[in-house]
């Protein structure tokens, strides 16, 4: 999908692996400059060195809260500007209730959830500030679909859903845009923990999405003209039946 994003400065959370890479490189396709935020700093610094000079590494540990909040000043540092927010890092918990680590849950729930939050609530004023921007969340067809093998994590993107829905009423006068991608299954290290069958039957059936499939609905979501919203966009595999 061609879009052109020339001269807007976007970050992406997450951004060295999955969904986050395959965001952030099609941003940087689309022109923007472009802040991978990530806690590998390693990876990252490899990542935008081979990505050229509009690419910027931010090495944030998004599950510690002070330095997610004062993250907005860094980010401007290193790339003059803030225009497209991408709260993408999330992970993945499945399997039965009677089975499940609660120290496991919570450690998910504080990325999915608390981080998100956070990250966005760090940007927020920057965005106001300027009267223009775009929020996006990466969500899940868990978030609008309980998925029964997967409760905790159903749960958490429910929570992301509903503060997409509300956040985006709130900002609506401050020419701030907010959407949620919500995809169905995506070949990403989230689903380390599916059971080999599982992810084997998957895979042969074509169930399974690549990363750069969910990038260009993110790519479409901002590239509509600004009295546009894309509230929700729901990316499935064909065989995936929710």
């Amino acid at each position: 999908m061609k879009s052109n994003l020339s001269g807007k400065v976007a970050a992406v959370t997450g951004a060295a692996s999955g969904i986050g890479l395959a965001c952030a490189k099609m941003l940087l396709n689309a022109g923007a400059k472009v802040v991978f935020i990530d806690r590998d700093v390693d990876k990252l610094h490899s990542l935008c060195d081979e990505l050229g000079t509009e690419a910027y590494p931010l090495e944030i540990d998004l599950m510690v809260g002070e330095i997610v909040s004062s993250m907005t000043p860094r980010i401007l540092k290193l790339a003059g500007g803030l225009d497209i927010f991408h709260a993408n890092a999330g992970s993945y918990v499945g399997g039965k209730i009677t089975d499940g680590d609660p120290n496991a849950w919570d450690q998910m729930l504080n990325l999915n959830i608390n981080s998100t939050f956070r990250s966005i609530h760090a940007v927020l004023p920057h965005m106001v500030k300027q009267n223009s921007g775009d929020i996006i969340l990466t969500s899940s067809i868990a978030g609008v679909v309980p998925v029964h093998w997967e409760p905790i994590y159903t749960a958490s993107k429910f929570a992301v859903q509903a503060f997409a829905h509300t956040l985006r009423r709130q900002v609506i006068n401050d020419g701030i845009r907010v959407g949620a991608v919500l995809p169905g299954p995506v070949v990403t290290a989230l689903l380390d923990d599916w059971p080999k069958e599982k992810m084997d039957e998957a895979l042969a059936s074509g169930s399974l999405m690549q990363p750069e499939e969910v990038a260009d609905a993110v790519l479409f979501m901002l590239s509509r003209p600004r009295n546009v919203t894309v509230r929700d966009i729901v990316i499935l595999p064909t065989s995936v039946d929710l």
